[in-house]
């Protein structure tokens, strides 16, 4: 295995994962990427995006309020603005953020107090988008960049108005952020492998655990305490899918009671130390049909094919190529289907670059690159017309091929809740992986 996986632990006898080169590392290729286009400067409401360019969190409960703002000029070092609380505790903790040198005059911290409108929560009339604009203008003109494009990420309508009232040229930043964020530097790399080691062992648990009876709300709960109890930083998502509501694919779990014979799909979501996780992986429960095993073999066979073409110079086009068309599957078109075959980079955020779609990637191309990390999903609905298969597997691209990350055996259909055979007149309700158990028939055991 060329990608290690350490325990989450700092120790002295092992070189692990350097988090101030990571820090360093990041801020750099942001630099490399607003060189290398025509912005002065970037400002990011984007919570991923301020995590990358200043090393600085303050919980995941504030990832949907559009309060904090960073800029980062050409140049220069990082600002954030925070909560008042929260920028003295990134002046106390983050020594990254300090940039004086203790001289009268000289540079202030890179952690200020400030706030954005709070979509909109705060009243119109109380000026907090003109504050905003103030501030970034403030330090554009302090390094004579108050005539040069800045580029926003995303931004409410007032912020946006009130930058526009200060002269200033507002483009789209979001591609300077997400080419910076494209290639993954060695330590992204073994953290989102940490990531999904993390997952692995929580679909071991939820295989042991599923069986007719069980709720798929139940599996959510489950799967979570498993990665909280592994020192996960946010459990994103459980995507929580069985029987019926296998084909069509929702995309959201309910308290639907799982059934002998059910398949189940699952999508599990979680953050460490800011880098996610996407990764599905499917069981039949009690028993599978000819069916759902016939559906699983082709879903395989699409994710085989694509991952055996991953590689420095092939592009998404390549990979899209050799999956089917959504008329193949029962949709009108890739609009309909878009996501069931599907890839997606991974880092501080679920969908990064490079995207596959038979949607965009053909007529797009993107071309694949080492150090990328990404994840492949396949689908393929039953032919009983209400099950299905769903798989996905995420991968590094190395120098000569890939290495895919997620281990959770998917190589075929695993079985879970099933009684196998008797001991001593005694039911054995030990549930095993598909493998073992066809060896057991093999030998004529029950």
């Amino acid at each position: 295995m060329a990608i290690r996986t350490f325990g989450p632990n700092a120790v002295d006898w092992e070189q692990r994962i350097d988090l101030d080169r990571l820090r360093r590392q990041r801020l750099a290729r942001l630099h490399e990427a607003l060189n290398r286009s025509e912005l002065g400067a970037l400002l990011s409401f984007d919570f991923a995006n301020i995590r990358y360019m200043s090393s600085t969190h303050i919980g995941t409960w504030a990832m949907d309020k559009l309060i904090r703002f960073a800029l980062l000029v050409r140049s220069g070092e990082p600002i954030v603005w925070d909560f008042g609380s929260a920028a003295r505790h990134h002046q106390l903790y983050n020594p990254w953020l300090d940039y004086s040198d203790g001289k009268e005059g000289s540079p202030p911290t890179g952690a200020r107090a400030g706030i954005s409108t709070l979509r909109g929560a705060f009243h119109p009339d109380a000026g907090i988008g003109a504050d905003v604009a103030a501030k970034v203008a403030a330090e554009l003109r302090e390094h004579g960049l108050a005539g040069e494009p800045l580029g926003v990420d995303l931004a409410e309508m007032p912020v946006l108005h009130a930058l526009k009232e200060q002269g200033i040229d507002v483009v789209d930043g979001q591609q300077v952020f997400l080419e910076a964020r494209r290639v993954k530097t060695p330590d992204e790399i073994s953290l989102l492998t940490q990531a999904c080691s993390m997952v692995d062992a929580a679909y071991e648990e939820l295989y042991a655990q599923l069986r007719p009876g069980i709720r798929e709300n139940e599996c959510v709960g489950l799967v979570s305490k498993v990665l909280y109890d592994l020192g996960s930083e946010y459990v994103e998502g459980v995507n929580a899918i069985s029987g019926e509501r296998c084909s069509p694919h929702p995309h959201v779990y309910s308290d639907r009671l799982i059934r002998p014979g059910d398949p189940a799909f699952f999508d599990i979501l979680h953050s460490h130390l800011g880098y996610r996780t996407c990764y599905y992986r499917t069981f039949a429960v009690g028993s599978a049909s000819p069916a759902q095993r016939d559906a699983y073999i082709r879903c395989r066979a699409y994710m085989d094919e694509a991952i055996s073409l991953v590689r420095p110079g092939a592009t998404t086009a390549d990979i899209v190529q050799v999956w089917p068309r959504a008329e193949e599957f029962g949709f009108p078109d890739e609009t309909a289907a878009f996501a069931l075959q599907y890839g997606h980079g991974v880092g501080l955020s679920i969908w990064e670059k490079p995207i596959f779609s038979r949607l965009v990637s053909l007529d797009h191309p993107e071309v694949l690159e080492e150090g990328m990390v990404f994840a492949l999903e396949t689908y393929w609905p039953a032919a009983d017309g209400w099950s299905a298969a769903r798989i996905e597997e995420e991968l590094v691209v190395t120098a000569d091929g890939c290495e895919v990350i997620t281990k959770f055996p998917a190589e075929e259909l695993l079985v879970a809740g099933r009684k196998y055979w008797t001991v001593g007149g005694e039911l054995n309700t030990r549930r095993e992986s598909q493998s073992h158990l066809n060896t057991r028939e093999g030998r004529g055991e029950r």
